[in-house]
């Protein structure tokens, strides 16, 4: 017989105050996980959390890495035959630095009062460490009210996610039997705005290389070789000039062999989007990018190509006439769906030594590469979190693209054979990685109650 819900949403309104005195008690502890002054407060972080989820009766435990330790929780005596969810989060949080502009002290979590109500001022307070502890405190009602969840539940919460998850690959790998549910639920994304729920369900892909073109033996005279021999900065700022065509398609060969017209695009076009608030944002009045397309597409259902940084040469004060004996770039390929980031790679060297003049040679690293994820709007998953939201919110959730990475997501896809459904609470205001980050009240409550009707409502998929 199922497990009534009322109960469990009483339970969280009689602990609203615990609940955040639990989520101040984990923004105080500065768990900058890259930072190896912070690494036994950051341990300390991730003990706190195994200590919660075993006070809402999970079996729980902090698992050694070669870098920060996971933690690692899961129901006991949960039945076999039912839904298997994996709850994925992180706990280490960003640097802090630039100190000076932070109203309060970063990890002294800040009650203000707003106009939108109260909101939590603190390094983590949305990302992750509020995020992760919606998740945590629907789990926590639903124990104390009925003392079992209504479906099968595993957590995995990491400490490097900050500094690019080196530990998560080799972990996920080696304990694949243990890790594997149906679906992985994350709360690492945002809503549209404060009164309108979003569910992500398509992450662009990633492809990050370093190029560097070499040349001459050694840095020349620009007076005594100019003109006469190739300058790898004059050559790489040549070719990197033909990566784009004049309606901004990417020039690599066959990059657009296997992109997808989705069907997603044409609901996007629905959407109350204001592209010129949009592009405000960044001081920018005119959009660019590939013709044809609309902003939206752009950044969530198109390809992209850009060019992260240029170095080469003398860049120091005054005057040095030289000709540098190498050159190099930083390149990020966006990617969708049916991608593949090893044939874009493949197709980025190919475009390179087509252009290669005699007498000088590429080198090309690798910085990173994850294919784009989607998950169909007709997921059984997607409709649950879909009601959940709705009945939370008075609002039907749109569902949207992301136009980043989360490379945990691509991994869980990759190596634990399952989709990611991604409902998150943040706004675009909460100044997250910066100064003086944020969570709204009303955003942490609401991700609460979701979290608590969305157990709900997997247990009624069987």
């Amino acid at each position: 017989m199922p497990r009534p819900l009322e109960p469990v949403l009483a339970r969280l309104d009689a602990n609203r105050t615990a609940a955040i005195e639990r989520w101040k008690e984990l923004l105080r502890l500065p768990s900058i996980g890259t930072d190896p002054a912070n690494a036994a407060d950051t341990r300390r972080a991730a003990q706190w959390l195994v200590d919660q989820l075993r006070s809402s009766g999970f079996e729980a435990s902090l698992r050694e890495t070669p870098g920060q330790p996971i933690v690692v929780g899961h129901q006991p005596g949960a039945d076999a035959g039912r839904r298997h969810i994996l709850y994925y989060g992180h706990y280490d949080v960003q640097p802090v630095e630039p100190l000076e502009l932070w109203h309060s002290p970063p990890f002294e979590p800040t009650l203000l009062t707003t106009a939108r109500g109260q909101r939590m001022v603190a390094r983590g307070a949305v990302d992750d460490k509020g995020q992760v502890m919606t998740g945590l405190e629907a789990l926590r009602a639903w124990h104390e009210v009925h003392g079992a969840l209504p479906v099968r539940v595993s957590v995995l919460l990491e400490g490097e996610e900050e500094s690019g998850s080196a530990s998560l690959e080799p972990f996920l790998n080696a304990h694949r039997d243990e890790l594997r549910a149906d679906v992985c639920v994350v709360s690492d994304t945002g809503m549209w705005d404060i009164d309108q729920p979003a569910i992500s369900t398509m992450l662009r892909g990633l492809l990050y290389v370093e190029l560097k073109l070499l040349g001459p033996s050694r840095d020349l005279h620009s007076g005594m070789y100019g003109g006469a021999v190739p300058n790898p900065l004059n050559v790489l700022c040549r070719v990197l000039g033909q990566l784009h065509d004049r309606e901004g398609r990417v020039q690599l060969p066959g990059f657009y062999d296997r992109v997808l017209e989705l069907e997603e695009a044409k609901q996007w076009a629905a959407l109350p989007f204001d592209e010129a608030e949009f592009l405000a944002g960044a001081r920018i009045k005119t959009p660019v990018g590939e013709a044809g397309r609309t902003t939206l597409e752009r950044v969530w259902s198109r390809p992209a190509c850009d060019i992260n940084g240029l170095f080469g040469g003398y860049a120091g004060p005054g005057a040095k006439t030289v000709i540098p004996a190498h050159a190099g770039a930083k390149l990020s390929f966006r990617l969708v769906p049916e991608q593949d980031p090893r044939q874009v790679l493949v197709a980025l060297e190919e475009f390179l030594e087509a252009r290669r003049p005699p007498d000088c040679r590429f080198e090309i690293k690798t910085h990173g590469l994850s294919p784009s994820i989607r998950l169909p709007a007709d997921s059984p998953y997607i409709q649950a979190a879909t009601q959940a939201l709705e009945t939370v919110f008075g609002r039907r959730p749109f569902l949207i693209g992301m136009g980043g990475s989360i490379p945990a997501v691509e991994a869980i896809k990759r190596l634990l054979g399952m989709d990611s459904l991604l409902v998150g609470f943040g706004l675009k205001d909460d100044l997250v990685h910066s100064p003086n980050e944020k969570f709204e009240l009303r955003c942490f409550e609401a991700g609460i109650r979701t979290h608590a009707r969305l157990l709900a409502e997997l247990a009624r998929l069987g």
